[in-house]
């Protein structure tokens, strides 16, 4: 990776492209960012916008629409591209419809000549990770997806809320799909060094009433975007702050930890299979995943997890 210029290709200048790309603008995460859309006047005048702004971040970017042509010397695509779902159309045809789009994207951006890390935001961002992986012959280590972070710093919110602490103190994980089967290890939940199923009393009422909050929360983070898409048809601002999070850790060589969606390859006992899980991050994409130590029955929730994604992944390509 080149590390005279950090240069980010963003693909797709809907909402998540466009609020990821206001807040790398406001972070000054990267000195060049280039707009790629099939929407070429979008781009432009979205670039246009953006640098209007410039004089009031405080940092210097270049911002430009580009073609795929650009992404050539680009150290992160970043694809935010997609189709929405149609009235009465199944999720395996919109999956259809999604890999066509990615292959009008991944095939120009590999011929471009770009030797980078794919992150992909696109939902069901799982599968369409897995798409990227299968269309680029990348090594997997070099294409993730957002995963499980935004639901991750949801469940850090919530539990933060519920305890009065600050959920940069909260060390817990929302892993598997992105989707309707994630689920929350809480035998790996912590404030600070201390389990939170151990403030939850030895099996009383406390105990009762502690484990019941924790299924609300669980609940309640599973179905946050749906309630977001109920009140605003979208959600985006809280990806886009996720990925420019990840972004920077890529960026910055941190070797920080997110749960982002990687190929599994015998961790937790999977195999061949793109699912969120806590992964150490750096220039080089994925470093490692962190195998977490799961009880019986969490192991268990995370292969009807790894399941779900397989079964939708059949037949697409």
């Amino acid at each position: 990776m080149r590390t005279d210029k950090r240069k980010i290709a963003l693909v797709g200048t809907g909402m998540v492209g466009m609020s990821y790309a206001y807040s790398m603008l406001n972070q000054g995460i990267c000195d060049e960012l280039v707009l790629i859309d099939i929407n070429r006047k979008r781009a432009e005048g979205e670039a246009m916008d953006l640098n209007h702004g410039l004089a009031f971040s405080g940092y210097h970017m270049k911002i430009y629409a580009g073609e795929y042509k650009e992404c050539s010397d680009a150290d992160i695509v970043v694809i935010c591209a997609g189709v929405a779902q149609k009235q009465g159309e199944t999720r395996l045809d919109l999956l259809k419809r999604n890999a066509s789009v990615f292959e009008s994207i991944v095939q120009p951006v590999t011929e471009s000549g770009f030797n980078g890390i794919f992150l992909v935001a696109t939902n069901p961002v799982d599968i369409m990770t897995r798409i990227t992986y299968s269309l680029s012959g990348f090594n997997p280590k070099r294409v993730l997806g957002s995963g499980t972070a935004l639901d991750t710093a949801r469940l850090r919110y919530l539990l933060g809320e519920s305890l009065r602490v600050d959920p940069r103190n909260v060390h817990a994980y929302v892993m598997g799909e992105h989707g309707d089967s994630e689920f929350v290890p809480w035998s790996q939940a912590m404030i600070a060094t201390k389990p939170i199923l151990s403030l939850c009393g030895s099996g009383g009422e406390d105990d009762m009433v502690c484990r019941e909050e924790l299924k609300r929360i669980e609940d309640e983070v599973r179905g946050a975007a749906y309630r977001i898409i109920d009140a605003k048809q979208a959600t985006y601002y809280g990806i886009g702050m996720a990925l420019t999070r990840i972004t920077k850790a890529i960026l910055g060589d941190e070797n920080s930890v997110f749960t982002v969606s990687t190929m599994l390859r015998g961790e937790y006992g999977q195999n061949d299979v793109y699912a969120g899980v806590p992964c150490i991050i750096n220039k080089n994409g994925i470093q490692r995943v962190l195998s977490l130590s799961l009880t019986e029955d969490e192991m268990k929730q995370f292969g009807k997890s790894c399941d779900t994604l397989r079964e939708s992944f059949q037949g697409i390509l």
